[in-house]
């Protein structure tokens, strides 16, 4: 029996992507897609898709066992901003679904780990611009804190026991297949749908807030290329910053103008505010550059481009089905 892939939260907005990315290098049967739900999604019902908790972890090592897996994607988590309205349930699903998945590694039951970090690991005290791979961490967000938590036990168990595990900070993250998950940069997705849609968007965050952003084709190009790494490649296995493009959300209004001249931006800044301000502007991603040789694609302009192309497709599909 040929060893396979398991991703756990693979409904989620990096994870379904991530699956059609692996089913397509690797086999639709080589990757099996799991979330706490059943799912309609046809992308993920095109191979194996198995209804776990990650916090169960009888049923963790039983699913592992079933399908042969030899190495697993954690994307299971609660993102920034839903977290800050439920801290107990974030902290418990963040770190104990984690453990879960390096005890079961420490224990020979799986051969190698991805696990996503985030920016939110810093905090105020951080450098904004360029911020380093080690520099202060201090965050404000229960979900900044489990991933700094995260990274260390991530670190600890590799240097301790041996367990391959990889991580990257990712970014406020944008894509165009699935629907904004909960977190603080989701307005530059929303911005998209909402300004084909009714060419007006109310904006949660100031309109002068800088924050790193990626599109989502570079997210996973670069969680599959770490994975695929060497390991004696890996120096950092806490986590990576990798960098994409960094912007204000009255630079992306004026961007989506080229486009939609009559598009219109308001600001009504909520709690959300505050966690963008503790977050960096730019990112110094050299290390992963100079380790495994990670490079990003999408600069700001070919990211609204291709945003604005491919939810409009997705729109005039929807009406022509409907019609």
């Amino acid at each position: 029996m040929e060893s396979t892939t398991l991703i756990i939260g693979a409904s989620g907005q990096i994870g379904i992507e991530l699956t059609m990315a692996l089913r397509k290098k690797r086999g639709n049967d080589r990757v099996i897609a799991s979330d706490i739900r059943p799912t309609t999604d046809s992308d993920l019902l095109q191979g194996p898709y198995e209804i776990l908790d990650v916090l169960d972890r009888a049923s963790l090592e039983a699913i592992i066992e079933k399908h042969n897996v030899s190495e697993v994607y954690l994307l299971a988590a609660l993102l920034s901003a839903t977290a800050e309205k439920n801290p107990d349930f974030a902290w418990k699903l963040n770190m104990d679904g984690l453990f879960n998945v390096l005890e079961l590694a420490k224990a020979k039951k799986i051969s190698k780990v991805f696990w996503p970090s985030s920016i939110a690991v810093f905090g105020p005290s951080t450098p904004r611009h360029n911020t380093p791979q080690h520099t202060v961490m201090e965050p404000t967000t229960v979900y900044g804190i489990s991933k700094l938590a995260g990274e260390r036990w991530c670190a600890y168990y590799h240097e301790r026991y041996g367990v391959d595990v990889r991580s990257i900070r990712y970014p406020g993250l944008i894509g165009f297949r699935s629907e904004p998950g909960g977190g603080t940069t989701d307005y530059a997705v929303d911005i998209f749908h909402k300004a084909i849609e009714s060419g007006s968007y109310s904006c949660f965050l100031k309109e002068d807030t800088e924050l790193p952003m990626m599109m989502m084709e570079d997210a996973i190009r670069a969680t599959i290329s770490i994975m695929e790494a060497p390991s004696l490649s890996i120096k950092e296995r806490g986590g990576y910053n990798i960098a994409g493009c960094s912007f204000t959300p009255s630079e992306l209004a004026s961007i989506i103008r080229r486009s939609i001249p009559s598009f219109t931006i308001s600001y009504a800044p909520d709690f959300r505010q505050s966690i963008a301000d503790s977050w960096p502007a730019s990112i110094d991603d050299h290390a992963a550059l100079n380790d495994w040789g990670w490079q990003s694609e999408y600069d700001t302009d070919k990211l609204c481009a291709t945003m604005l192309s491919e939810i409009g497709k997705k729109k005039a599909a929807t009406v022509e089905t409907h019609a």
